[in-house]
């Protein structure tokens, strides 16, 4: 997989989708690509390093084996479930002080993380950490209000009738 492949998808390089590229690197190494649901990543944030990991680790929001937890950390958690071995990937050193490091502009700094031993920017630790079941697929229901199909399991009921969230909050 080349980095280049990264930049295509995403749209642009940037320090971000570095920091995926390293981290698929990481976990292609450890557990292999996910050609399904075999490999789950949890991410701690929604930068343009989860584009990266997507594209490279083969977790994805559509096969449930990508779960955003909104904590704005650049932290990282893969579990392979046939194994059960799972890692913990978090960042140690900032943008900003990459870029004092190697005394960069933003644009430069992708291609000195590139260059960059893991080790050097990551903290790895072995965990335990016991895989989510996997995806669900659930049926489709209507929405009394907006006529727009809604998962059964995110509907909600609102004077006897059968919403989405959206109707539900007016």
């Amino acid at each position: 997989m080349k980095y280049d492949d990264i930049v295509d998808f995403h749209g642009h390089s940037c320090p971000g989708t570095a920091i995926g590229f390293k981290i698929g690197e990481i976990v292609i190494e450890k557990f292999g690509k996910s050609k399904d649901e075999e490999i789950v990543a949890i991410v701690e944030n929604n930068s343009c390093s989860i584009d990266a990991i997507q594209f490279m680790t083969g977790c994805t929001f559509g096969k449930g084996n990508l779960i955003f937890k909104d904590y704005g950390k650049h932290v990282y958690t893969f579990i392979d479930r046939k194994t059960g071995e799972s890692i913990r990937i978090s960042l140690d050193k900032s943008v900003q002080e990459l870029m004092e490091k190697f005394k960069a502009k933003r644009e430069e700094l992708p291609e000195k993380i590139l260059e960059m031993n893991p080790y050097e920017i990551f903290t790895i630790k072995d965990v335990k950490v016991k895989p989510p079941k996997e995806a669900t697929i659930y049926n489709s229901l209507r929405c009394a209000e907006c006529k727009e199909l809604v998962a059964e399991h995110r509907a909600r009921i609102k004077n006897g009738k059968i919403v989405c969230i959206p109707c539900f909050k007016k």
